[in-house]
Order: structure tokens, then C-alpha cells, then sequence
């Protein structure tokens, strides 16, 4: 007879030998389901086409690699007075560009179409008017969808022509509104709308806005042109026009500034 002591190490041996092998198919099975959804899963991977590369500003707010810078600080050269002319605003020593009221609107010299676009600008510290006289301008897309720009800290009107509001057309959802004197930022994704051959329209524009990093216009619709007085309505237009930013004349109010406004096409 088997040493006692030899037994059970052969017992011992056969039992880890037993569990190896059942390790080494259970392993072995794991790996090839694995693999099975890995080959699953690979149908509805996508590798091309390949992002284009764009290298961030080192900054919050500085422009992107793929970005057309329109204000600089520096001069007014992709500028022009509206419909044509030198521009007649002017630049501060800050690098700030200021509106010179009752001498008309600002027009980008290139035409866009769809965009994202970033735009800085602060009311006056001196404040002067109330409601829509209190440091009044606008940012007309395509030379006609406005985002008005107000001073609406502490300063009631009619909510639909507020800061962040497509004028006359949506309320902001909140108002982010910055004191007069300090700078606010409006970060922009503008979607063009399109028309059919005949003038008629296909898709409206669509607008979402994010004023100061709050977001207050959330992928809307545009009703139409912007109008003062009655309803908007679409006009066909190009599929490229400008963007305007507007001197609201001599209402009694003080000029706001503009500064760190570029943009980045969109497909």
C-alpha cells in the first residue's frame, strides 16, 4: 500500500492539476468571447474620414487655429462702413473698438454663412438712457437675424428686445447680464437657412447663444428678418451675406465697445 503521506500528494498534485486545466479553458473561452464582440463591435466603428486637426487658443476666448480673426485690437481692416466705406469707429487705447454714434453701422468686409462665432463687448460705465437707449447695439447675422446687445443689469424693458434676445423674436432664457463697464462675452453657433430655387424657404435659420457661459437661446428657430415694427418674415437672400453690428444712432445713450471677435466656418 501507498504511503499515507504520498497520497495525498498525489491527491493534492492530481486536484491542481485538475484546476489548471479547467483555469487555462476557462481563460481560453473568455478570450475567444472576448474577441466575438470585439469583432462586433468593430462593425460600427468608424476610422475615416479623419477630423481635421485645430490647435485651441491658449486662452479662454483666444481664437482657434482654423479661425478668421475680424477684430483684433490693432485695426479695422476686415471692416468697412456699412454698404461700403472706411469705417468710422474707432479704436481705443485699450484696443477696445468703440461705436462713434449717429456715423453708422459696422459690416464685415467677408460674407458667411453658417458660423460659430465669439464676440466680446462692454456697455459704458458712464450710464445714460434707460430701456433701449441704454447702450443699444445688435449683431446682425447675415446683415439681418439680430442678437441684441443692451445693458440690461438693473435696467427694465420689453423682454424680447433684452440683452441675449433675438430681437423681437425669443426671450432669453435667463439674463447673464455683466455690471456697465465690465466686458461680456457671447459665444455663437449660427446656422444659415436655405431656400429653394423658386425664393422659398426650405429650412429656417437656427440660433444658440451662451452669453457670459450661460447658455440663454438653445438651438431656436428664426422667425424672419428682425423687425422694429410688425412681424419678421423670410427674404431669399445669398447663401453668404455679412455680419453687422449696429450703431443705434443718438438715442441719449453712451456707445458701447467691441473687442476679440473672430469666427470659424461651419459646413
Amino acid at each position: 500500500m501507498l504511503d499515507k503521506k504520498i497520497l495525498l500528494t498525489i491527491t493534492a498534485f492530481m486536484a491542481l492539476a485538475t484546476m489548471s486545466m479547467v483555469q487555462a479553458q476557462t481563460d481560453a473561452e473568455k478570450k475567444a468571447v472576448q474577441s466575438a464582440r470585439e469583432k462586433e463591435a468593430a462593425k460600427t466603428e468608424i476610422w475615416e474620414p479623419v477630423p481635421a486637426k485645430v490647435t485651441p487658443g491658449k486662452l479662454v476666448g483666444e481664437a482657434p487655429s482654423d479661425a478668421i480673426v475680424l477684430m483684433n485690437g490693432k485695426d479695422l481692416n476686415a471692416w468697412q462702413k456699412e454698404n461700403g466705406g472706411a469705417p468710422t469707429w474707432k479704436i481705443d487705447k485699450d484696443g477696445a473698438t468703440t461705436v462713434v454714434k449717429g456715423t453708422g453701422n459696422l459690416e464685415s468686409k467677408q460674407a458667411f454663412g453658417s458660423i460659430q462665432l465669439h464676440i466680446e463687448w462692454r456697455e459704458p460705465t458712464a450710464i445714460a438712457g434707460s430701456s433701449q437707449s441704454r447702450g443699444n447695439s445688435g449683431i446682425f447675422f447675415m446683415g439681418r437675424y439680430e442678437l441684441q446687445v443692451l445693458d440690461s443689469y438693473e435696467n427694465p424693458t420689453y423682454v424680447n428686445g433684452q440683452a441675449g434676445s433675438m430681437y423681437k423674436q425669443h426671450i432669453p432664457l435667463v439674463n447673464a447680464s455683466r455690471k456697465p463697464g465690465e466686458w461680456q462675452v457671447y459665444d455663437v453657433v449660427f446656422t444659415a437657412p436655405q431656400f429653394y430655387a423658386d425664393g422659398n424657404l426650405q429650412t429656417p435659420a437656427y440660433i444658440t447663444v451662451l452669453h457670459n457661459g450661460v447658455l440663454v437661446q438653445n438651438h431656436v428657430a428664426i422667425k424672419g428678418g428682425t423687425e422694429w415694427i410688425g412681424q419678421p418674415k423670410y427674404t431669399a437672400h445669398k447663401e453668404k451675406e455679412t455680419l453687422v453690428l449696429q450703431d443705434h444712432g443718438k438715442d441719449g445713450g453712451n456707445p458701447i465697445s467691441y473687442r476679440n471677435i473672430w469666427i470659424r466656418e461651419l459646413q
